[in-house]
């Protein structure tokens, strides 16, 4: 079966060829986002964790500044360490809107490539449906220049437009399940980040 698909493949016309190996470019881009995201939040939730331990007991603000150079990754570490260092704000209102402006770079980077697996998920099914339907024009042509509707002369195009329907659904699916996945995932992180905000006002002000 695996060996039928590649000969088909490797006789396909060009266009459907090309419509495979864009599918195939977005398929290794999203798997690379995928597995990227996966390693992020997974050591963003550790670092988060191990960081609000020490947060909640640590009273002086330099001593936490100092612990957070183990957290690179963690959304709260990076938080705090941004405003601690600038030191600007001479207010509270100040400060909130300081907060305000890091908790949003923080969510952005949360968010990051993200929009990459959504446009997967939209678009590769439509470039898959692309090859689909130039594979049954081929199939039609081979039926008008031979004058038979045989399965010999049928068969070629149909399996180009299979393939090249199964390859947009295969790299379309996964995209939409993590996309959502890490969507909730980032939105869970950055209502804890906005949360943490409120407790860092009162701690860096007294």
């Amino acid at each position: 079966m695996d060996h039928n698909v590649i000969q088909i493949i490797l006789h396909a016309g060009y266009v459907v060829k090309g419509v495979l190996i864009i599918l195939l470019l977005f398929s290794i881009v999203s798997w690379t986002i995928i597995i990227h995201k996966w390693l992020h939040f997974s050591k963003a939730d550790k670092e988060n964790y191990s960081f609000s331990r020490i947060f909640d007991t640590t009273s002086n603000p330099k001593d936490l500044y100092n612990s957070t150079k183990r957290f690179s990754t963690s959304p709260m570490s990076n938080l705090f360490r941004s405003v601690f260092a600038e030191k600007t704000y001479t207010e509270r209102d100040e400060l909130k809107r300081m907060l305000k402006r890091y908790t949003a770079l923080e969510a952005a980077r949360l968010e990051r490539y993200l929009n990459f697996l959504a446009t997967t998920g939209s678009t590769t099914p439509f470039i898959g449906l692309f090859g689909t339907v130039w594979g049954i024009m081929n199939s039609f042509t081979g039926i008008g220049a031979s004058g038979s509707a045989s399965l010999a002369v049928v068969a070629p195009g149909i399996a180009e437009a299979l393939i090249a329907t199964a390859v947009g659904l295969a790299a379309a699916i996964p995209a939409v399940i993590f996309y959502n996945y890490y969507l909730s995932k980032a939105n869970r992180l950055i209502i804890e980040l906005e949360d943490f905000s409120e407790e860092l006002v009162d701690y860096i002000l007294k």
